[in-house]
């Protein structure tokens, strides 16, 4: 892979969350493929790799007030998130960026109340422009729901985009490896956390 110029390029976070892969995880069969496939851990290994080599780090963060005021209904999956017994509500334990990942000063969290996809309706297309960033890793969950708009979205807003293919999980575990050659691979630069660490290094 070609070097990816720190000044031109951010790592993107997509719910990283407690309440999403975290031990307390509302989701626990999509916690338990991110732990036991490697994918938070090289997560973390990509974030400090990105700290290290000057490269911006933002993390995106999907909550939802406790009243539900703004929150989407319009889908199966919106209402049946309503009803999970841990709720990923603004300021509680579960919308905290979830261990091993550390979040640095200088990191941003991008938070989002509504949506499938944290480039939609959220500050950070605006923050990505206003940091010249020309390149976008997307690392993160799901494969099946959010790693898949938040790559349409950053192609269609014009950034390149590079995925490391063992930094993304979803379930069944299968599944990432279909939509990583089906759909992603056409859109975006599919990689390794090994190549893209090398070429930060």
């Amino acid at each position: 892979m070609q070097r990816l110029e720190p000044a031109t390029t951010a790592l993107l976070t997509v719910e990283c969350q407690n309440g999403v892969v975290g031990e307390d995880s509302a989701l626990p069969e999509l916690a338990k493929e991110a732990q036991a496939s490697g994918m938070l851990a090289r997560v973390a290994e990509l974030v400090a790799g990105a700290h290290r080599a000057g490269v911006q780090v933002l993390h995106a963060v999907a909550e939802r007030r406790p009243d539900g005021r703004g929150a989407n209904t319009n889908a199966r999956l919106f209402r049946a998130a309503g009803k999970l017994p841990v709720q990923q509500l603004t300021g509680s334990a579960a919308v905290r960026v979830a261990a091993p990942i550390e979040v640095a000063e200088q990191d941003l969290v991008v938070r989002r109340l509504h949506g499938l996809s944290p480039m939609a309706g959220t500050d950070l297309d605006a923050l990505l422009r206003n940091l010249g960033c020309r390149t976008l890793v997307v690392t993160g969950v799901s494969s099946n729901v959010a790693i898949p708009n938040t790559v349409f979205d950053a192609v269609n807003l014009g950034y390149q985009v590079v995925v490391p293919a063992d930094a993304i999980a979803g379930v069944p575990a299968e599944y990432t490896a279909q939509v990583l050659r089906n759909s992603l691979a056409l859109v975006a630069a599919v990689t390794t956390t090994e190549e893209v660490l090398a070429a930060w290094s």
